[in-house]
């Protein structure tokens, strides 16, 4: 039993150290969901955009900069508002450049959190999974031989949220210049969807109305979309025809 002069031993410091990304990022994701839920709505950017346009105005790189950096810290830390975030750099950079900072804000946060997952509990996980045998080896056999399209698949299809994305490639053991190209071109799409809304907003504020996010669901915006899950997936359709054909009588 170790006493309270005794020094720790190596292997525990490495633990904790390993660990504390996770314990930061969880405690500030719970800290921040309760503190900052009613900061980042559409409500104070509508109350706040003319300052914020003017001081885009005078300061523009250091307004983008601003801007990224919060965004990465939504992202890192799950916190709420990436919808909002995404909507106001339409609003404030336009289309083209609106779209490059919100796809890189929210790439670099994920990486974070991959990285963070990784560090800690991921890298004990994916070793067990690679170790595994019976249906997990299969399962984890058809992840590797699929996994541009499968990661591409995560960040394309609308309804998995954005931080199972974020946790499952680490956990699995997905190499993290994988992860990053996948992040930064799968998650596009939406960041045009997103930062195209926020380009007219101050029409819908004139209105007195808030931001219809529901556009993504519209056929012209949400048809393109799964016609590249479709892309993404068929490799994955192919790998299995071909496996059906090889193991036939």
């Amino acid at each position: 039993m170790r006493t309270p002069d005794s020094p720790m031993k190596p292997d525990a410091k490495q633990s904790i150290s390993r660990h504390m990304p996770l314990v930061v990022i969880a405690c500030v994701a719970v800290i921040g969901t309760f503190t900052l839920g009613d900061q980042l709505t559409f409500d104070n950017l509508r109350d706040n955009r003319e300052a914020l346009l003017a001081y885009r105005d005078t300061h523009f790189w250091l307004m983008a900069l601003g801007f990224v950096a919060i965004y990465v810290a939504i992202v890192a830390f799950s916190l709420p508002g990436a919808a909002v975030a995404s909507v106001t750099g339409g609003f404030l950079f336009g289309l083209a450049a609106g779209t490059l900072l919100n796809t890189v804000a929210a790439t670099v946060g994920a990486c974070v959190i991959f990285l963070a997952v990784r560090m800690g509990m991921g890298g004990n996980l994916a070793t067990r999974f690679d170790r595994s045998t019976g249906k997990v080896k299969k399962l984890r056999d058809g992840l590797r031989d699929n996994e541009l399209s499968v990661l591409f698949l995560m960040r394309l299809v609308p309804v998995i949220p954005f931080f199972v994305a974020n946790l499952v490639p680490a956990i699995v053991g997905v190499r993290f210049g994988t992860f990053l190209f996948t992040t930064f071109f799968g998650i596009m799409p939406g960041a045009v969807v997103f930062t195209w809304i926020g380009v007219g907003v101050a029409e819908v504020f004139d209105r007195g109305e808030d931001p219809d996010l529901s556009l993504l669901w519209e056929p012209h915006v949400i048809g393109p979309i799964l016609g590249l899950c479709v892309l993404a997936a068929l490799p994955i359709v192919v790998r299995a025809l071909r496996g059906r054909k090889d193991i036939a009588p």
